[in-house]
C-alpha cells in the first residue's frame, strides 16, 4: 500500500465571496490560522480546487476566491459516519476516574451533531440548567478516511487516511454519566464542531506529535498532544477496520486530553455567551465557537 497522494496541502470549504457558491480551496497563505482569522474577520483569499475533497485527483487551480463564509471542510453529505473514541488519553481516564481502556471505546455521533467553524454550539432544553447538566469540551484530534479500509493492519493504517482535521466533543454530563451508552449525550443537533481545515497526510507524517488545547473565554483549560494517546491513531484505524468497512470520508474523534470542565473543582462548564476554541497545531489551526442556550439569547456572529 501507498499514502493517498494529494495535491493540496490544507483543504478548506467556504462560500466565497465572488460567486456566492460554495467551493473548496487551499489557502494562499501556508501560514495562516484559518479558523482565527475567519472569526477575526480577516480576508481569506484560498486558491481553487477543482475536484472533490474526497477525490485523490482533485487538483489546485491558480484561480483565487475569497472567502464569505468558512465551513466545515466535510459537509454532512459528504461524512459517512462519524465514530469517536472515549478515554484514550491516560490522563483525562484518570481525571474522570475511570480505568484505562484495554480496548478503544467507541461511540457514535448522528451527523446532525456536527457544525462547522464560527457556528453556535447550540445547548438544548434536554441538557440545562447547564450547572446540571454539566456542558463540557473536549478538544480531539480527528481522522478523515479517504478510501475504503477493512481488515487494516497497523503497520498499512496510515495509507488510508486523506488527512487530519479537529473537533470539540461537546459532552453532557449528567446524561453521560447515567448510562453506559454515551450515544446520547454526546449527539445532540449542532453540538460537535469541526475543522477548520483538513492537514493532508502527506504534510503529517507523524500524527503522534500534534499539540492539541481548548481555550474558554481566553483560560487554556486543556494543553496536552496526540503523543499521549492510549491508541494511536495507526491503532485506532486498524482497530476500527476489522470486520467492518471505513468508508471515504469516515470521521474519527480520537479522544481528549485531560483538562475537561465536569473533573474540575468547581466544575467549569459551557454556558450562554460564552467563547470556545480549540486548536490543533501541524496547520490546522483554531475552531472558535460560541455557545448559545436554546431559549436565551443568540449568540453574536
Amino acid at each position: 500500500m501507498a499514502p493517498i497522494p494529494t495535491q493540496w496541502t490544507r483543504l478548506i470549504r467556504f462560500v466565497a465571496a465572488e460567486t456566492a457558491q460554495i467551493h473548496i480551496g487551499q489557502p494562499v497563505d501556508p501560514r495562516l490560522d484559518v479558523g482565527l482569522a475567519a472569526w477575526n474577520k480577516q480576508t481569506i483569499r484560498a486558491y481553487e480546487i477543482s475536484g472533490s475533497t474526497l477525490d485523490p485527483a482533485a487538483r489546485v487551480t491558480d484561480n483565487v476566491l475569497t472567502v464569505e463564509k468558512l465551513l466545515s471542510p466535510l459537509s454532512r453529505e459528504e461524512m459517512k459516519v462519524v465514530r469517536c473514541l472515549g478515554l484514550n488519553y491516560s490522563d483525562h481516564a484518570a481525571e474522570a476516574n475511570m480505568a484505562k481502556p484495554a480496548a478503544p471505546v467507541l461511540f457514535y455521533k448522528p451527523l446532525a451533531s456536527m457544525i462547522g467553524p464560527n457556528a453556535p454550539i447550540f445547548i438544548p432544553k434536554v441538557a440545562q440548567p447547564v450547572e446540571e447538566h454539566l456542558s463540557d469540551y473536549e478538544v480531539e484530534l480527528t481522522i478523515v478516511i479517504g478510501k475504503a479500509a477493512k481488515n487494516v493492519s497497523e503497520a498499512d493504517a496510515l495509507d488510508y487516511v486523506l488527512g487530519y482535521t479537529g473537533a470539540n466533543d461537546v459532552s453532557f454530563r449528567k446524561h453521560q454519566l447515567t448510562t453506559s451508552q454515551w450515544g446520547f449525550s454526546k449527539g445532540f443537533d449542532n453540538t460537535t464542531p469541526l475543522g477548520p481545515v483538513i492537514v493532508s497526510n502527506n504534510a503529517i507524517s507523524n500524527p503522534q506529535d500534534i499539540p492539541v488545547t481548548c481555550t474558554l473565554n481566553g483560560q487554556v483549560l486543556q494543553d496536552g498532544n496526540s503523543s499521549d494517546q492510549i491508541f494511536n491513531v495507526r491503532q485506532t484505524v486498524s482497530f476500527l477496520s476489522q470486520g467492518t468497512t471505513l468508508e471515504p470520508g469516515s470521521v474519527i474523534l480520537t479522544g481528549t486530553p485531560k483538562g475537561v470542565g465536569f473533573a474540575r473543582k468547581p466544575a467549569i462548564v459551557l454556558k450562554n455567551g460564552d467563547d470556545c476554541r480549540v486548536w490543533l497545531g501541524n496547520g490546522i489551526g483554531t475552531l472558535v465557537n460560541p455557545v448559545v442556550e436554546e431559549g436565551r439569547y443568540q449568540a453574536k456572529l
